[in-house]
């Protein structure tokens, strides 16, 4: 059946008309991409089993009358105090990870720490290199180039026989990671029709939580650090069949003037998808009347930046969405780690948190169409936020399991709908400034993480007790953000600023459910 027919939905987008919103065409594409984002959590969420805050570990050089109670030091003769040198470290659970490979205990335990902080900068960096490479040169290379490094890097660090160079290695995988992420997530939103992306975007989180759920049993069955490594890296050797699978963005290669390539690959999409050639041309012509408009309107004011916190609502709402960001970053890297902190079997512990998330991603896929997204939002920061602060009055693991994962639950109610909310109360002209900046700080939100919950070993409290609080206070910050629901997209600044007092239908380019 055709696809150019919907209902009595009339499209405004001539480009979207002539490969339709959702048909054979796309699905390829999106199923192709969806496995892409299988690793990220492979790479991300490990951490906690390859470098755990807490190790076993018995001093055995030198020998010595007595040790200290965190077996860094030996006192020779219950006198002279000397660091020590050579370690044993219980096998029972791990053969080898990071921290028994290297040493990285005692004054070198902040470097276990270092790992993680390491892996999300990577992936910071690769967002942003790979960002502007996909608008540089395509979408389709970026992605491939990302897919193959991120292979070939991860196998590579499995064999390092150095902390350093591991450390590159996996920075380098990990880089890739980040561009593997953004670039998939880009070709999507550009080849599906608009009454799909919210759907479609929220669906895009399923491969990463499935994949979640299955670090704990890759960990459990290869029990290594480099066992963990190769597993997790050579079955992207798949991914490399995107290159035939997926194809270059049509509506990048329009915006490049690249014509005859576009109108291959729509002629491609329009004959899968049962759509009639006319609308091809009539995509590439309007396509052509837009760049002309546009080389007119050169002069035209670009916005950057700054833009978001030269007027008061904007600004405000910049400031609020930020710390939002920030919050739901720390709190589901932070907490992720802090079950490896908790009693009980490790593997399970994961399991629970890894399979409390999915739940969290049904009530917002359910509710994000029916009811205000700063509810949504607010019950998700208040459930994260509390259940962090209820692990501290609890001694019983089973309980503490439990409440971490209704906080990894609610910050990952927090993220989606966070996703979707930032796209919709920015204003057009600064909307990818507005994402970006809201990405970038909840990456080094996570970043930090990792040595928020290393404090936990020491001083148990102090992991959660930050989680709860600042989940509680980025609550507090939605009272003061605009609803979404049912509002026309901001389009200019004076848009953004007049938000509140809109109550325009929403047009065609607002998410529809």
């Amino acid at each position: 059946m055709p696809e150019d027919t919907k209902g009595d939905y009339k499209s405004l987008d001539p480009v979207q008309d002539a490969m339709g919103t959702l048909g054979k065409w796309q699905l390829i594409s999106i199923i192709a991409l969806f496995f892409v984002n299988v690793p990220p959590a492979w790479r991300q969420l490990s951490n906690g089993f390859l470098s755990p805050d807490k190790v076993n570990i018995t001093c055995v050089s030198p020998k010595a009358e007595s040790y200290s109670n965190d077996s860094c030091t030996a006192y020779i003769n219950n006198s002279i105090a000397e660091k020590c040198t050579k370690f044993e470290y219980d096998p029972t659970i791990f053969r080898s990870t990071y921290v028994s490979e290297w040493n990285l205990v005692c004054e070198k335990q902040y470097l276990a720490t270092l790992i993680q902080t390491l892996t999300m900068l990577a992936l910071l960096i690769g967002n942003f290199a790979f960002g502007v490479l996909a608008d540089k040169i395509g979408r389709k290379i970026p992605l491939m180039i990302a897919v193959i490094v991120q292979t070939l890097a991860g196998v590579l660090s499995a064999f390092m026989p150095s902390y350093p160079l591991f450390v590159v290695c996996k920075f380098v995988a990990d880089v890739a990671t980040g561009g593997t992420m953004l670039v998939s997530f880009v070709i999507i939103m550009e080849i599906v029709g608009t009454e799909w992306r919210s759907r479609i975007s929220m669906l895009f989180h399923v491969p990463f939580l499935l994949s979640n759920l299955s670090v704990s049993v890759i960990a459990y069955l290869t029990r290594t650090w480099y066992g963990y490594t190769l597993a997790t890296s050579i079955p992207s050797v798949i991914l490399w069949a995107c290159y035939w699978l997926v194809p270059e963005s049509p509506r990048w290669l329009l915006a490049v003037r690249k014509r005859e390539h576009a109108r291959k690959i729509l002629t491609i999409a329009a004959k899968k998808n049962g759509i009639s050639m006319d609308k091809v041309e009539a995509a590439i012509e309007s396509h052509d009347n837009q760049l002309s408009k546009e080389d007119n309107d050169a002069s035209e004011k670009t916005y950057g930046l700054c833009d978001l916190i030269k007027t008061p609502n904007l600004r405000k709402t910049t400031a609020c969405l930020v710390v939002n960001w920030i919050a739901v970053g720390f709190n589901f890297f932070g907490v992720n780690q802090y079950l490896s902190q908790l009693g009980g079997d490790i593997f399970i512990n994961y399991i629970i948190g890894a399979a409390m998330l999915f739940p969290a991603m049904l009530v917002v896929y359910l509710l994000v169409g029916r009811t205000s997204r700063l509810k949504i939002l607010i019950a998700g920061d208040l459930l994260a936020g509390i259940s962090a602060l209820l692990i501290v009055f609890f001694d019983n693991s089973t309980i503490q399991v439990c409440l971490a994962s209704f906080a990894l639950s609610g910050s990952m109610v927090g993220f989606v709908t966070l996703y979707l909310y930032t796209g919709e109360v920015f204003p057009t002209v600064v909307r990818n400034v507005g994402i970006g900046l809201c990405s970038v700080s909840s990456k080094f939100a996570s970043m930090i993480a990792p040595f928020i919950t290393a404090m936990g070993s020491t001083i148990f409290w102090i992991p959660p007790v930050f989680y709860g609080v600042i989940m509680i206070i980025s609550a507090g910050l939605c009272l003061f953000l605009p609803e979404t629901m049912g509002m026309k997209l901001p389009d200019t600044i004076e848009d953004a600023e007049n938000f509140r007092r809109k109550k325009d239908p929403i047009q065609l380019e607002s998410v529809r459910l």
